[in-house]
């Protein structure tokens, strides 16, 4: 078993929070921040790079007015939003009666989890009508203006998250969650062509740079990985990781960020199971590190860095920062990076030994593969040869018992057979002393009868006579 080596890869679960302890799950992409404080670290960065410009009268901004400039900015950009999502810079009055929007609201709390068809089917309704304009001008408007920087189009994307949610006030977060997840769907399937991958940043060539970086890691086993991989169960039952690979590299074909999440978490669970198969033992942390980056390095997912900052950019906060498919998503960006920063320490190999691997690239693979499959398949022969010793050997001591059984059953038969005889005579014994004995029985009877004959004769005139 493989808990007993050193192990290169270790992860706790305060590694895997914000570095702000906050409590949510932090990513590499964002530093090791959640996407909430990662926004908010971010802009106070943004302020003191644009601190020394100067302002429109040629007189260097002061920090009281960067902070003025700055808060007109901001309200700016949030009247554009109403603007896109209210039809109007201000916060609107109820145009619908109560009675309407009550209705409203009953449709949508009748909603069963996970039935996107019925939440399109509420939405298209007439009592919707006003959400469903909403959602059109936001849709029309981003498509039309699909040029913007791929950060400003992100930030659109969840103001309109904030200011869809802000009509369900009143309901509890758990349904508001799952309302802003058929939201999130439906804008994202939209605009999935618009945003993903776009011009505006470097995603394709981080993408191409992350395959070649996978590929020539080609030749990384499980064992240097320490993955509980048992040679004897990939020589019979086939690699038990590659439901895991199928699911990761499906990603790709989905088009919402919470189906690429669930991508994710569908690979995560088969390498918690593969783990489950492959040692008695209940799989930790570590263990299920190492495993998603196996998978990664053997899947090598197509477009895994666009998928990865798609659902970063455009996924509602809450999938990331908590729960199960938040804490997915973080082992898989701390996959990504162990990858990318990879070296001989890490794998349990010195520094020459890891460049003389990534020196021959597809060379130490193959020969290191077939020396793999050559001592799977010797060790499969001796096995089998065991197994067929074992058999002749039961083989043999079953005759041998076949033949000690039949052997009784030959004696015993004639021992049965030898009693039979002697029984069979003393019947015959005993039934012709019983007919002889009868026979003298019915003689004496005979003689008895003539005597009382003679005796009835001798006797009959004297009665006769008185």
């Amino acid at each position: 078993m493989w808990t007993d080596k050193q192990r290169g890869i270790r992860v706790t679960q305060e590694e895997l929070l914000c570095k702000n302890a906050c409590g949510y799950y932090g990513n590499p992409a964002w530093q090791g921040f959640c996407s909430k404080c990662w926004r908010e670290r971010a802009r106070p960065a943004g302020a003191q790079k644009q601190d020394p410009r100067l302002s429109n009268d040629g007189t260097p901004l002061t920090f009281s007015k960067f902070e003025e400039k700055k808060s007109t900015e901001k309200g700016r950009r949030i009247n554009t939003m109403r603007r896109l999502f209210w039809g109007s810079p201000s916060p609107p009055k109820r145009q619908e009666s109560p009675e309407t929007y009550t209705n409203v609201l009953k449709a949508y709390q009748s909603l069963e989890p996970g039935d996107f068809p019925g939440f399109l089917k509420i939405l298209r309704s007439s009592s919707s009508q006003r959400l469903q304009s909403r959602c059109t001008a936001f849709l029309n408007t981003m498509e039309a203006y699909h040029g913007l920087p791929v950060q400003k189009q992100s930030d659109l994307v969840q103001d309109f998250y904030q200011s869809f949610a802000e009509y369900f006030s009143s309901f509890p977060e758990a349904q508001v969650t799952q309302i802003m997840e058929h939201v999130e769907k439906l804008i994202m399937t939209r605009l999935h062509k618009w945003v993903f991958c776009h011009d505006s940043c470097d995603d394709e060539q981080k993408d191409l740079a992350l395959q070649r970086r996978i590929r020539s890691l080609n030749w990384v086993t499980p064992q240097m990985l320490s993955v509980p991989f048992p040679d004897k169960k990939t020589a019979v039952t086939g690699d038990p990781f590659l439901p895991a690979i199928t699911a990761i590299i499906e990603m790709d074909a989905k088009r919402a960020p919470q189906d690429k999440l669930a991508c994710v978490s569908k690979c995560s669970q088969h390498v918690f199971e593969a783990l489950s198969t492959s040692s008695s033992e209940p799989a930790n942390a570590d263990d299920f590190l190492s495993g998603l980056i196996y998978v990664v390095l053997k899947a090598n997912p197509p477009r895994l860095h666009s998928n990865m900052q798609y659902v970063i950019r455009f996924g509602l906060p809450h999938s990331l920062m908590a729960g199960e498919s938040g804490y997915y998503f973080t082992n898989l960006s701390c996959a990504v990076a162990f990858i990318e920063k990879l070296d001989g320490p890490a794998l349990n190999l010195s520094a020459e030994e890891f460049e003389g691997y990534m020196l021959r690239r597809r060379a130490p693979s193959v020969r290191n593969k077939r020396q793999q499959a050559a001592r799977d398949t010797q060790h499969l022969l001796e096995e089998l040869q065991g197994r067929q010793e074992k058999l002749d050997q039961g083989v043999d001591a079953l005759n041998v018992q076949l033949q000690q059984w039949v052997k009784s059953i030959h004696s015993q038969l004639d021992e049965a057979t030898t009693q039979f005889a002697l029984v069979q005579k003393e019947i015959i014994a005993q039934a012709e002393l019983s007919s002889s004995s009868h026979d003298a029985s019915l003689q004496g009877d005979d003689k008895d009868q003539s005597v009382l004959v003679l005796v009835d004769k001798n006797a009959g005139p004297k009665d006769t006579d008185c």
